[in-house]
């Protein structure tokens, strides 16, 4: 993974997320999971998923703090801006929560990133 650009493995994570929906679509139609337990469940998946491709992405590199937890969230960004209801139902909890553990997730990975680049830099 040192090899692919920041840009491409937060691409990569937005790709990973279109097919993780994809799945889970599948996976409730096909085992006929009650809709008011699958959405949850599937949330907290999707947003431990992406808090942790945050946390190594940054992790890589550090200065990508500002903009890899925006674009990796980006599909519930624009949900929140374009769908009508998002703030109705409590699905917003979940997503707003995400948000929040992408953000924690960024700062430890920047932490644990700097920290290898400035043990990196005295081994030098």
């Amino acid at each position: 993974m040192s090899g692919i650009p920041t840009w491409g493995l937060t691409a990569l994570t937005v790709v990973a997320t279109i097919i993780l929906f994809i799945i889970a679509s599948f996976l409730g139609d096909l085992l006929r999971i009650d809709e008011n337990i699958s959405e949850p469940v599937f949330y907290v998946i999707f947003d431990v998923f992406i808090a942790v491709c945050c946390f190594f992405i940054v992790r890589q590199n550090p200065g990508s703090l500002w903009y890899v937890p925006i674009v990796c969230n980006m599909i519930g960004i624009i949900s929140a801006i374009i769908e009508s209801t998002f703030w109705v139902t409590s699905l917003w909890m979940f997503i707003c929560g995400g948000w929040a553990l992408s953000i924690i997730a960024s700062v430890i990975g920047y932490y644990f990133g700097r920290k290898s680049v400035v043990r990196g830099a005295n081994v030098a």
